[in-house]
C-alpha cells in the first residue's frame, strides 16, 4: 500500500515516549494500567475483559483496566440505558469507577475512550493529552470533522500518541489486501449496518466500519465522494485521485452484516469482515507499548472526511464534494475551537 505522511512524526512519538518511559510500568514486571472513559458501549466491557481476565482465550497480558469513568453520553438514549449495568458489570472486574476524567488519568498509564457519542470527545481528549497519556479513541473520533482534526492536532502540539479504528479495520482478510495479498489495489466495495444518530453526522454513528473496512484497502486520497441516501439504504461512491473507485453500502433494511469485496491486480478477495475485538485489543496494546500508532493521524482524518463530504453530497442532491473542500472548512473550525481552549486553559483560577 502507499505510505503515509504521518509515519515520519509517529516514529519521533515513539521514540519519545520511549525514552519518557512509557513503558516503564511493563518493563518493571508490573501491568500497564489502563483507564476507560465511557461505559455505554459494549465494547468497554470486551476490552475489559481482554485485558483483565487470564482466563479469557484472547487475553493481553501486562495490562490491566484499573479505572472507569461511566459518561459517556448523557442524552443519547441508546448508549444512556446501557451505563448502569455496564458500570456494575465493570466493577466485578476489579475496575474502580471515578467521578471523571481527571481522575482518571492521575490512576492510569494509557487510556481508552469508548464512549458511543462523540460530542464531548474532543473535551475529554484534551484533559487526557494534557496529562501527556496516550490515548485510543474508539469510533467516531469526535462528532464533527472539525472536532476531529482538533483532537489530532491538539495531541501532535503536545508530542502525545493518539489513535482511532473500528474493528474492522484489523480483521485479517482486510489486512491481508493491505498488506498485498492481491496485488496493488484497483478498488473495492465494501458494506455495513448504517444506523442514523440524528447529534452526529449520518455515517459517523455506525457506517464507520463499513467506511473504515473501505479505506483499510483502498488508503488514502480519495478526491470526490457522491451519496444517494434513501430511508432504508447509502450508497456512497468516492473517486480516488489515482482513477480508482470505492464504494460504501450501508444497510438498514434487510439482512445486514460487514463485508466486500477488493480488486486487485493479481486477483479478488473477500474484504471487510469482523473478527472480533481480539485484533483491535492487540494494536491497542503494542500502541501502548511503543507509542507508536498504527493507523497515522492524516489517514483517519481523510477517511472522516470522506464521511462528512458524504453528507455534503446528500445536502446537494447526491452531486460529487470534493474531500478537500470539506477539509479546508473543517480545518478552520478545529483552529477556532483550539484557540478557544487555549484560552480557557490561559485564564487564572477564580478566586
Amino acid at each position: 500500500m502507499r505510505g503515509h505522511s504521518g509515519r515520519g512524526a509517529g516514529r519521533t512519538l515513539a521514540a519519545a515516549w520511549l525514552v519518557l518511559g512509557g513503558v516503564a510500568a511493563a518493563a518493571e514486571g508490573s501491568p500497564f494500567r489502563l483507564g476507560i472513559i465511557g461505559l455505554d458501549t459494549s465494547h468497554a466491557i470486551a476490552f475489559t475483559k481482554l485485558f483483565n481476565e487470564p482466563g479469557d482465550r484472547d487475553h493481553i497480558p501486562g495490562f490491566r483496566v484499573v479505572a472507569a469513568h461511566p459518561h459517556g453520553s448523557r442524552d443519547i438514549q441508546s448508549s444512556t440505558g446501557r451505563i448502569p449495568e455496564y458500570t456494575r458489570t465493570v466493577a466485578g472486574m476489579g475496575v474502580e469507577i471515578v467521578d471523571d476524567v481527571a481522575a482518571l488519568v492521575d490512576r492510569v498509564d494509557g487510556v481508552l475512550l469508548e464512549t458511543n457519542d462523540g460530542r464531548p470527545h474532543l473535551e475529554q481528549a484534551a484533559v487526557v493529552i494534557a496529562a501527556g497519556k496516550p490515548l485510543f479513541i474508539d469510533k467516531p473520533v469526535a462528532a464533527s470533522l472539525a472536532d476531529c482534526i482538533a483532537i489530532y492536532r491538539l495531541a501532535a502540539e503536545r508530542g502525545v500518541p493518539v489513535f482511532s479504528a473500528s474493528a474492522l479495520r484489523f480483521a485479517a482478510g482486510s489486512q491481508a489486501v493491505r498488506g498485498g495479498s492481491i496485488g496493488a489495489v484497483t478498488g473495492c466495495d465494501t458494506f455495513s449496518p448504517c444506523s442514523l444518530e440524528p447529534t452526529h453526522p449520518d455515517l459517523f454513528w455506525y457506517g464507520i466500519h463499513g467506511c473504515e473496512a473501505l479505506y483499510t484497502v483502498m488508503g488514502p486520497g480519495c478526491h470526490t465522494v457522491s451519496r444517494t441516501h434513501t430511508d432504508d439504504f447509502e450508497q456512497v461512491t468516492g473517486t480516488w485521485g489515482d482513477g480508482r473507485i470505492g464504494t460504501f453500502r450501508g444497510i438498514r433494511r434487510g439482512k445486514g452484516g460487514y463485508g466486500g469485496t477488493a480488486f486487485g491486480t493479481g486477483g479478488v478477495a473477500a474484504v471487510g469482515g469482523f473478527d472480533g475485538y481480539a485484533p483491535l485489543a492487540r494494536a491497542i496494546a503494542e500502541f501502548f507499548k511503543t507509542g507508536k500508532p498504527p493507523v497515522a493521524a492524516d489517514e483517519t482524518i481523510e477517511l472522516y472526511a470522506f464521511m462528512a463530504a458524504a453528507d455534503e453530497s446528500r445536502r446537494a442532491g447526491g452531486g460529487p464534494v470534493a474531500v478537500a473542500g470539506v477539509l479546508e472548512a473543517a480545518t478552520r473550525e478545529a483552529a477556532a475551537r483550539l484557540a478557544a481552549i487555549r484560552g480557557a486553559a490561559a485564564k487564572p483560577a477564580g478566586p
